[in-house]
């Protein structure tokens, strides 16, 4: 049988050798052909190679790579909210959400990644979540809802992120000049122009360093933020501990839901097929070592931060953990740690921000680069320069004109995050592999899609009234 797989190995003699594998291993090798020779392995279909997956999508690194671009992706700063969660839930239920979070989504996307193997043995191998869609559930759902269903998630991510970039670095602001009159806005704007900056990095692989200095930034601040929190907790400082639920049945209902949205967004990544398409080939089990090297830290920092946080203050915490460091503009742990903090949180931001930028300038790169010409030549670099600057400044501006957009990314977690992590894995590998419908992975996947395809809908519900109770408060660049 001859080899199709999408790495660069010598064709077994007598083999269809017409086929061109040991030119196209040959090829490898060669000087001039790094952007190119990762997609040799496409099917015919797939020959007119776009300068989306061209550029942005070079398939150049290890598993240790694709270990640190999964941790940015899924361990972010929205982990400090997870202790906000488990106010809606309690002890027991916040902890087991936590566990089945994780266990549900290593198996989501390892199967996702399993999928993506099997698909690159044939010799399609998939870099976008749509060619996915595409191949497996039919053009359609590639394009009209797959492919629009991630860029909402991605692009909401990037404007959600900016937002909370900007409340961080007023919060620096405001501990270190209480009378200051900058405004939230302003500080949206500054933070909006150092991932501007950021975004102009060519690929998905170049990455590779800042991702890691990105791991090491969400253990910092995940530590801090534990610290901070064991020492307030400790102290008479800190709020009476109350772990009771508040509100009435309805509100209590409601909540439940929305700390559920909460936590699934929070493990929610919506580009595994785009990161595992920056390994280099032979792709076989490289993404498992990678999703490894995520969920350590990714245990490591979310049950840490949500443990100690919701110990130490109950059902007081604040939407974002570091808000609880002040009581009423007054520090609760020496002003320079909480400085500090702010800054690791701010620098992670930026990385995140950039990583979910990465499907949108895939697109941009599609649509005005040019394939023939080289990946540094003024013909392309013009138009990534401008394409990718107007998006990040259009990002920018959503932010800081509805700095209540929290609430509305709430609607697109539930909408975009639980399809794509929770359901869209384990309808790909049954429709894939399809195993027996008397096996446990059949019914386990089927289980996952239904019960998760649930509580997509009644989060979405759940999210869409918090809008409608907050709408009241609403003001365009308001200085909240």
């Amino acid at each position: 049988m001859v080899d199709l797989t999408p790495y660069p190995k010598r064709e077994k003699e007598g083999e269809m050798g017409s086929l061109g594998n040991s030119a196209n291993s040959k090829a490898v090798h060669e000087a001039g052909e790094d952007d190119y020779d990762h997609h040799k392995h496409l099917s015919p279909t797939h020959q007119q190679l776009d300068a989306g997956a061209l550029f942005v999508l070079k398939s150049k690194g290890s598993w240790l790579h694709c270990g640190y671009h999964l941790t940015t992706s899924i361990v972010a700063p929205t982990l400090l909210s997870l202790p906000f969660a488990f106010t809606f839930l309690g002890w027991a239920v916040g902890i087991i959400s936590l566990v089945v979070g994780a266990l549900v989504t290593f198996y989501s996307y390892n199967l996702l990644s399993l999928v993506l193997e099997h698909h690159a043995q044939l010799g399609r191998r998939h870099l976008r979540f749509r060619d996915m869609a595409n191949d497996i559930l039919g053009p359609r759902w590639g394009w009209y809802y797959v492919g629009p269903t991630q860029f909402m998630v991605c692009y909401g991510s990037v404007i959600a992120l900016t937002l909370l970039g900007g409340q961080c670095m007023k919060a620096i602001y405001v501990l270190s000049q209480p009378n200051g009159s900058m405004k939230l806005y302003e500080f949206v704007i500054i933070f909006g122009f150092l991932m501007l900056v950021l975004d102009q990095i060519p690929s998905f692989h170049s990455l590779r360093h800042i991702n890691l200095i990105s791991l090491f930034l969400c253990l910092a601040y995940s530590a801090c933020a534990a610290a901070a929190s064991i020492h307030i907790g400790n102290s008479s400082k800190g709020p009476k501990k109350d772990y009771g639920l508040k509100g009435d049945t309805e509100s209590r209902i409601f909540g439940i839901f929305n700390a559920i949205a909460i936590i699934a967004t929070t493990y929610g990544n919506g580009i595994i097929p785009e990161i595992q398409a920056t390994i280099a080939p032979p792709v076989k089990g490289k993404m498992f070592k990678g999703l490894c090297v995520c969920y350590t830290v990714l245990i490591i920092t979310f049950f840490t931060v949500a443990i100690t946080g919701y110990w130490a203050f109950g059902n007081h915490s604040e939407g974002l953990l570091l808000s609880n460091f002040l009581d009423d503009g007054n520090p609760l742990v020496p002003k320079w740690f909480i400085l500090m903090t702010n800054l690791f949180t701010i620098l992670q931001l930026s990385a995140v921000g950039v990583v979910y930028l990465q499907p949108t300038n895939e697109v941009l790169e599609r649509t005005f680069a040019d394939p023939k010409s080289k990946e540094l030549s003024a013909r392309n670099v013009i138009p990534r320069v401008v394409s990718r600057s107007l998006s990040v400044v259009i990002a920018t501006t959503v932010a800081a004109m509805l700095p209540f957009f929290g609430d509305i990314n709430a609607v697109i977690g539930a909408f975009g995050f639980m399809p794509l992590d929770f359901i869209l894995p384990v309808i790909f590998f049954n429709l894939t592999f399809k195993p027996s419908k008397r096996s446990l992975v059949f019914w386990l996947n089927v289980s996952i899609a239904v019960v998760f395809s649930a509580l997509a809908i009644i989060a979405a519900i759940a999210a869409v009234r918090q809008i409608v109770l907050d709408a009241k408060t609403y003001r365009l660049f308001a200085n909240v």
